[in-house]
């Protein structure tokens, strides 16, 4: 095929792909239509195969490139992040919104979450188990909820986040989400390696963490299909883990039930607070994750069965592991072997050992199993860094995921080695972190939909195929209103935070730690007040102002396709 290279008066025979299936063709250089060359450079940017733009001019970009064509003939998911077509969401087996939120929440993972209360706050069985019944009730809601923006507007998390942050604005919250979910993943893979060191005097946290890594990334080089075929198919992950948790309480419920079940002294309410803080993170954290992973469902499938199926999911799952993690932690100060195993109090696959120890080789064969289904909520975490990481600018979209997703692992593992001596503390500290800026993230994200988009999803609505990477699409706001509701959330976060390292003035007062819930409280009306502002001055402006942003947005494209396929090219469309 003859293609023109823009900086040079000299025509080369090159061997160039024809552009996917999905995209339409390319104008020739004697067509009069700029738009559609526009068009088909904007899907190119960042669409499929070309996550590596087609001409990789170095030598690293064209073998990244070949590794992404590979991967793509064996069938693995190679998309980046521009949204999923409309034809393209067609599958209807919403019931796999259950068992996937269901298998990432039914594991060893989850249960640790719950030992905190009685861990490292100090509550008792019954003020935890309080704890854990709101907290769970209350906070499934909101990733169940933004599960629905997957099928219905095909946009990853980070992308939908454009329409109420705006497209600059939407930095914040990628790279937020990154760091999160980097630190989350860390977490996870200690836990996940401390269980599986527990099966041999051979094996040592280390060595688990890096095997639980491994695992992890090898299924997100597969992409979102291979996590719903592992959950679906692949002896259905959930069931062993289950199954450990039966043994661990028909083996240990005498001590349970022995136990007391009051904390040793009267809770504190700032001790209280402080665990739902906590655990309301580990549950509301997903929110950022469930809209990746129904790009491909039915996009007319009703909101409410998503919701629901996606509800069910985590409420059924986190519910009884929560308060089984609550359980034998409380009860391990009156068993000398629990404790023993807990150890200095920063080792859960110890306690499990210690738990499963009277059933001999099946306990440890349990412990292999809830080791080796760590990487059940481990690799959408890793899946969803990379997204995240991609959403950050349009040139960090051209890398391919899995180089990504390589990444992430190299930096995890020397970070969970690290925390594992000190698991606690890390626990609290990124959980917290993830709550401060999490709660103010769903408040706006929400207010938006329901205030300012009327809770619709149909494309008046939403402009998704038009203005997802189009910063001054009339869809997308400014960014301004939320850029507030978030500072004006940090503001008050700050001075309720109840941290090892930090206090503020209010929770030093004896409240407990308030961030996550005032940040949210506050960025609701902020958000809508600065937002109808926004709205009113962008009315007020009328067609000219829209005229005046989309001259703009023609000029940028023109500069971006002037710079990939040179000046001459831009002249011959035009």
């Amino acid at each position: 095929m003859l293609i023109y290279d823009g900086d040079s008066d000299i025509q080369h025979d090159v061997e160039k792909e024809e552009p996917p299936p999905y995209l339409p063709p390319m104008p020739t250089t004697d067509s009069t239509d700029s738009r559609e060359l526009q068009k088909y450079t904007q899907g190119v940017l960042v669409r499929a195969e070309d996550n590596v733009t087609q001409e990789a001019k170095s030598k690293i970009g064209r073998v990244l490139h070949r590794i992404t064509e590979q991967l793509a003939r064996w069938g693995l998911e190679v998309n980046g992040i521009t949204p999923t077509l409309e034809d393209e969401r067609t599958d209807k087996r919403l019931y796999q919104f259950f068992f996937v939120w269901f298998s990432a929440n039914a594991n060893i993972l989850t249960l640790s979450a719950g030992t905190v209360g009685p861990a490292y706050y100090s509550l008792g069985i019954r003020d935890s188990f309080y704890v854990i019944l709101v907290v769970d009730i209350v906070t499934c809601v909101f990733p169940a909820f933004f599960a629905t923006f997957g099928p219905k507007l095909g946009t990853r998390a980070m992308v939908q986040s454009r329409f109420s942050w705006g497209y600059y604005g939407a930095i914040i919250p990628s790279v937020l989400n990154v760091l999160s979910m980097q630190g989350y993943l860390v977490v996870n893979t200690i836990i996940g390696g401390q269980v599986l060191a527990e099966v041999s005097q051979h094996l040592s946290d280390t060595v688990g963490i890096v095997v639980i890594a491994f695992i992890s990334l090898l299924i997100t080089f597969c992409g979102c299909r291979m996590l719903h075929w592992c959950y679906r198919y692949q002896t259905l992950i959930w069931i062993p883990n289950v199954i450990a948790f039966v043994v661990m309480l028909a083996v240990g419920g005498k001590h349970i039930v022995s136990a007391s079940v009051l904390s040793p002294s009267p809770a504190p309410a700032a001790m209280i607070m402080s665990f739902g803080s906590s655990l309301a993170a580990t549950v509301v954290s997903w929110s950022t994750l469930t809209p990746d992973y129904g790009v491909y469902h039915d996009k007319n499938a009703s909101a409410w069965r998503v919701f629901s199926y996606a509800y069910l999911g985590f409420f059924v799952s986190s519910l009884p592991a929560h308060m089984l993690g609550a359980a034998f932690a409380a009860t391990a100060l009156s068993v000398p072997a629990w404790e023993a195993g807990l150890g200095n109090g920063n080792d859960i696959g110890g306690m499990v050992a210690a738990i499963l120890a009277p059933t001999k080789g099946f306990g440890k064969f349990l412990l292999v199993l809830l080791s080796l289904t760590a990487p059940s909520a481990c690799a959408p975490t890793m899946y969803t860094v990379c997204t995240s990481f991609m959403t950050i600018h349009r040139k960090l979209a051209n890398i391919p995921r899995f180089a990504i997703a390589v990444v992430s692992t190299a930096i995890l593992i020397p970070l969970a080695i690290v925390g594992a001596a000190r698991f606690y503390s890390t626990f609290v500290d990124i959980l917290a972190l993830i709550g401060y800026w999490i709660a103010p993230f769903c408040a706006i994200a929400l207010t938006e939909h329901f205030l300012f988009r009327h809770g619709s999803y149909t494309p008046t609505t939403y402009a998704v195929a038009a203005a997802w990477d189009r910063p001054r699409h009339a869809s997308l706001p400014s960014g301004a209103a939320a850029l507030c509701a978030l500072a004006a959330a940090v503001a008050l976060i700050v001075p309720c935070m109840q941290q090892a390292w930090f206090t503020g003035p209010l929770a030093a007062r004896g409240t407990g730690d308030l961030g996550m819930l005032v940040g949210f409280g506050v960025a609701v009306p902020v958000y809508a007040c600065a937002r109808a502002v926004e709205v009113w001055y962008v009315a007020r402006g009328g067609a000219g102002a829209e005229m005046r942003a989309e001259a703009m947005e023609e000029r940028r494209e023109r500069r971006a396709f002037a710079s990939r396929y040179g000046r001459r090219a831009v002249d011959v469309v035009s």
